[in-house]
C-alpha cells in the first residue's frame, strides 16, 4: 500500500473513531434524556386525607389547578390509618415515580394533622417515597399569609420585625387562630391568645404551644367589652381569626389604645371581624387612631399563592418533602416581598 493510501486510511480510521464517539455520546445523552422524561411524565397523584366526613372542595380545586391529574379523597381518616395509607401509596408505584405521588392532610384539627404528618414521615421505606403537605382547613397557609402580611405592614411602619412585638390573637381556639399564634411566637413575638369561652378552652393550646413548638402562649379572657379594650390597649398587633360573620372588635375598643399599630382580619363574610377593616386592605389607615389594616382578601391572595406554591413544589421535587406551617410561612413571606417591591 502506498504511503498516501496509508495516510488516508489512518485519517478514515480517526474519523470513524470520532464519529463513533459522537454517536456514543449522543446515544448516552438520548438514554439519559429518555430516563429523565420517563421520570417527569409520571402522572401526578394526590391522595387527600381528610379527618372529616368530606374532602374540602376548595382544597380539591387547588390541587387540580396546581397540576395534579388524579386527586383521590379518603374521608374519616384516623391517625392510626396513616401508616397503611402511606405504604399502600408508595409500594404501588416504582421508586422513581414516588416524587410524583403526594398526600394532602386536611380536616379541622391542627394538632391531629401534625401528628399524621409525623407518622407519614416515619412510614416511608426508601427508596420508595412520596411528599406530604399538612394544611387542615387551609389553616396553616391562611395563618402563614396573615402573619406574613402583618409582618410586612408592621415593618414598613416601625422598621422592626415582629420579634419583641406584643400580639393579641382573637379567635385563637380555631385552627387559623392557633396556627397564627404559634407562627408569631416562633418569630419572637409576645403572644396572647384570647377566648370568650373561658380559660379552660385555651389550656390545651397553651400546653401544645410549649410542648410541641417551644413557645409561650399567654391565655386571656376577652368576652366583655372592658376585657377587649384592655387587651388591645397593650398590643402592637391585633389578629382576628374568629368565626365568619361575627364582629369581635368595634372601633370603641381601640379608642384608648395608644399602642396598637396593625390590625388584621381573615373574615370575609360581613360584618368584618374588626370594625372598619375592608376586604382588600393592605396597610390602609382606619379609625381615629390611625390603625393600619390588613383585610381578608389581601390575606387570601397570599394564602392562595402559598398553598398553590406548596402543592406545585411537591410535583416538581425529586425527593420526599414533609411540609407544614413553617414551610407555608417561608413561602408566604416570599410572595409578600414580591407584592411590596
Amino acid at each position: 500500500m502506498a504511503m498516501d493510501d496509508v495516510a488516508q486510511f489512518d485519517e478514515g480510521i480517526a474519523d470513524l473513531d470520532v464519529n463513533t464517539e459522537i454517536l456514543s455520546l449522543k446515544k448516552s445523552r438520548n438514554q439519559a434524556s429518555a430516563k429523565k422524561k420517563k421520570r417527569i411524565t409520571a402522572t401526578p397523584i394526590l391522595h387527600f386525607l381528610s379527618t372529616q366526613s368530606f374532602a374540602s372542595p376548595f382544597d380539591v380545586n387547588m390541587a387540580v389547578d396546581a397540576g395534579y391529574k388524579v386527586v383521590v379523597p379518603h374521608t374519616g381518616v384516623r391517625l392510626n390509618d396513616t401508616r397503611a395509607l402511606v405504604q399502600d401509596a408508595i409500594f404501588s408505584r416504582p421508586p422513581h415515580y414516588g416524587c410524583r405521588t403526594a398526600m394532602f392532610i386536611g380536616g379541622k384539627d391542627a394538632l391531629l394533622a401534625l401528628d399524621m404528618l409525623a407518622v407519614a414521615k416515619t412510614s416511608l421505606v426508601p427508596p420508595f417515597q412520596l411528599s406530604v403537605l399538612a394544611d387542615p382547613g387551609g389553616s396553616f397557609t391562611t395563618a402563614a399569609a396573615m402573619v406574613a402580611c402583618v409582618e410586612s405592614v408592621y415593618r414598613k411602619k416601625t422598621s422592626r420585625a415582629l420579634e419583641g412585638a406584643s400580639v393579641a390573637v382573637f379567635g385563637a381556639t380555631g385552627v387559623v387562630g392557633f396556627a397564627s399564634a404559634v407562627i408569631a411566637a416562633r418569630n419572637g413575638a409576645d403572644v396572647k391568645i384570647v377566648s370568650h369561652m373561658g380559660l379552660a378552652a385555651l389550656e390545651p393550646l397553651v400546653r401544645a404551644g410549649k410542648e410541641r413548638f417551644g413557645v409561650t402562649l399567654k391565655p386571656v379572657l376577652g368576652g366583655r367589652d372592658a376585657d377587649k379594650s384592655k387587651i388591645v390597649a397593650n398590643a402592637d398587633v391585633v389578629l382576628c381569626a374568629a368565626a365568619a360573620g361575627i364582629q369581635v372588635l368595634k372601633a370603641k375598643h381601640f379608642e384608648k389604645s395608644k399602642r396598637t399599630i396593625v390590625v388584621a382580619d381573615v373574615n370575609a363574610v360581613p360584618p368584618a371581624g374588626i370594625e372598619g377593616v375592608e376586604l382588600f386592605d393592605f396597610g390602609r389607615t382606619i379609625g381615629k387612631r390611625g390603625l393600619l389594616s390588613v383585610g381578608p382578601l389581601a390575606i387570601g391572595d397570599i394564602k392562595y399563592k402559598t398553598q398553590a406554591g406548596l402543592l406545585r413544589r411537591m410535583i416538581r421535587t425529586d425527593q420526599s418533602l414533609m411540609l407544614d406551617f413553617n414551610d407555608a410561612f417561608a413561602v408566604a413571606r416570599q410572595f409578600v416581598r414580591k407584592k411590596t417591591r
